[in-house]
């Protein structure tokens, strides 16, 4: 019956390479008794396969049932064997017994040895009595083998007091370094757990400062030990700048410190988008202003990065110069990488809650501006024709041949709010941009500008380019348009206005809605759309529908001299890299 262990006895080896030690000095008796033939080496060889299984087993971490029985059971046999063969007490290698002696005292220590010599030495008396009949001699020699049976298993049990001391330590530190990679693995557990279930960007943050510090430094003793003086930071860009989002032995000085991450250690970091070491950091163009760094001799900067997309970075630093060892770097690298994926996480859901809120704004808006229109348009023309009728009815008593010219106007006028009536309904939701598409239903647009305010609008469509458009964006173009034209109508006062919508390039699409009006000031109006200003309205609601179809927005408007509007839209996500890496390359 075999048994597989985790760890090797080492027990096993120390008798393996004794027993093998003994057998070459049993060769090199034979050879110089000039006895080393197959009529007497033969248990020699027994010996060497025993020695070469018991190698094997020990290679493998296995062991038989009573093995160590067996091993003193065996070696007792087969040197017995051997002691017999080559002549007993009068053979070159009489002193054969020393090796079951030894293994009795490696596995039984002093009993074994005892017992083993006590054994070897009565197989001694008895060979000295058939085969020499020179008992003096036997009992001399067995005398020896029970005295060196004594002194060898006194030597045993030192050495294996000693080997069990030896792996009891062994043992106890790699329980403990089992305990530190378990708290560790928790650690990095709780992190993703927190992170993963934390859409907050202060909580997110706090905690991967605190796990941080958890993983590199577990706790795995009972009591407490003093807190490591590990310092760290996670920086996230904020308008441009690197700002402490939180923090961890920083002082308050420290905390309103901003970053260029334009030289150094921070520039590297971000510029090669992979994790710096670093030392002196008291000399770095940048961190050196922190105070909290400067009794720090090394440090590890993560980026915050994820494709195109920089957050920030995360930043320790310690007291100890070789403190930032290949694992524990590791570990910062596991936890950056999920702290980014939580930001990202926390970002998104911002982006969401804002998106919502702008969504609300934007139905708010179009009801207010809806009801805006109604009150100019169709609410003023109703309350004329109830005044016209008022009037008819009177002038039908006095004057009817007047009355008569009186209606036919109350008849322009219900023909005239009912146009208007329709073309508020059509922007509303054009039926046509869903059954016949984009182009058609821009020129139906046109037409009704033109019947409904004799407003001329020009219209050019590529066919193709608006083929390529999903049906979502065709609804969201459409509405970038409906709300440029209505502004350069109603503000520009332009003679004509004229929608283009062309491919530029693979993958991108430009809209462009162009006046001959009176032009406005750009630069100002930006400025008042930062505060929503009424003034404004028009260029949110561009810029926001601009977004919506991941494109890009550009006006150009002098005063005196027209409106050019320009939408660039991406039709790939491949084209929406190349369009927003363009912007950021320009600014």
């Amino acid at each position: 019956m075999m048994k597989r262990f985790d760890t090797p006895y080492m027990a096993d080896w120390f008798a393996i390479s004794l027993r093998w030690v003994m057998l070459v000095g049993l060769i090199v008796s034979l050879g110089l008794g000039q006895q080393l033939d197959l009529s007497s080496a033969w248990t020699l060889g027994l010996l060497i396969l025993w020695n070469l299984t018991m190698t094997a087993l020990a290679g493998l971490n296995m062991r038989t049932t009573y093995h160590r029985r067996l091993n003193i059971a065996v070696d007792l046999i087969l040197t017995g064997a051997f002691f017999w063969v080559q002549g007993g007490i009068r053979g070159p290698a009489f002193w054969a017994g020393l090796l079951p002696i030894l293994t009795g005292s490696i596995y039984f220590e002093i009993v074994g040895a005892v017992i083993a010599a006590l054994l070897f030495s009565a197989l001694v008396v008895y060979t000295g009595f058939r085969l020499d009949g020179n008992l003096q001699l036997s009992a001399v020699i067995a005398g020896i083998m029970s005295a060196l049976g004594i002194l060898f298993g006194i030597l045993g049990r030192r050495l294996m007091t000693h080997m069990r001391q030896n792996r009891a330590l062994w043992v106890d530190v790699e329980e403990k370094k089992r305990a530190i990679q378990n708290e560790r693995m928790r650690a990095i557990y709780e992190l993703t757990s927190t992170l993963s279930s934390t859409l907050s960007y202060k909580r997110v943050l706090d905690s991967a400062l605190d796990m941080s510090a958890a993983a590199l430094n577990p706790n795995v003793e009972t009591e407490k030990t003093t807190s490591d003086p590990l310092v760290g930071a996670v920086m996230l860009f904020n308008a441009g700048k690197l700002r402490i989002g939180s923090a961890r032995r920083f002082t308050n000085a420290d905390m309103r410190i901003t970053f260029d991450g334009s030289e150094g250690v921070l520039k590297k970091a971000l510029d090669e988008g992979e994790p710096v070491k670093f030392k002196d950091i008291g000399y770095d163009a940048e961190l050196g202003r922190v105070v909290a760094l400067r009794s720090c001799t090394s440090g590890y900067v993560f980026p915050l990065r994820s494709g195109f997309n920089v957050y920030g970075v995360l930043i320790f630093a310690h007291p100890e110069a070789e403190y930032f060892t290949t694992e524990r770097t590791n570990l910062l690298d596991i936890i950056g990488r999920q702290a980014v994926i939580a930001i990202q996480n926390a970002r998104l859901y911002q982006d969401l809650v804002e998106e919502k809120e702008r969504l609300a704004d934007v139905y708010e808006e179009a009801r207010k501006k809806l009801a805006r229109d109604l009150h100019d348009g169709p609410t003023q023309s109703v309350a004329a024709m109830a005044m016209r009728l008022n009037i008819s009815r009177r002038m039908l008593a006095k004057n009817p041949s007047a009355a008569d010219a009186e209606l036919v106007k109350l008849e322009e006028l219900a023909h005239r709010t009912t146009t208007e009536i329709r073309h508020m309904l059509f922007t509303l939701r054009p039926l046509i941009l869903e059954s016949q598409g984009l182009a058609a239903a821009i020129q139906s647009m046109a037409d009704k500008m033109m019947e409904t305010f004799s407003q001329r609008v020009v219209v050019e469509i590529d066919e193709r380019a608006s083929e390529q458009l999903e049906m979502g964006k065709q609804g969201v173009i459409f509405y970038i348009i409906e709300e440029a034209v209505n502004n350069a109508r109603k503000h520009a006062a332009a003679e004509a206005i004229t929608v283009r919508l062309r491919q530029v390039e693979p993958g991108i699409v430009l809209l462009e809605i162009a006046d001959n009006g009176a032009g406005f000031d750009v630069k100002a109006i930006t400025q008042n759309y930062d505060k929503r200003s009424s003034s404004s309205l028009g260029m949110v609601n561009l810029r926001e529908r601009a977004e919506l179809v991941n494109g890009l927005l550009n006006i150009d408007s002098k005063v005196g001299k027209g409106t050019n509007v320009q939408v660039y839209i991406p039709l790939t996500e491949d084209a929406a890299d190349r369009l927003h890496n363009a912007r950021r390359m320009k600014a």
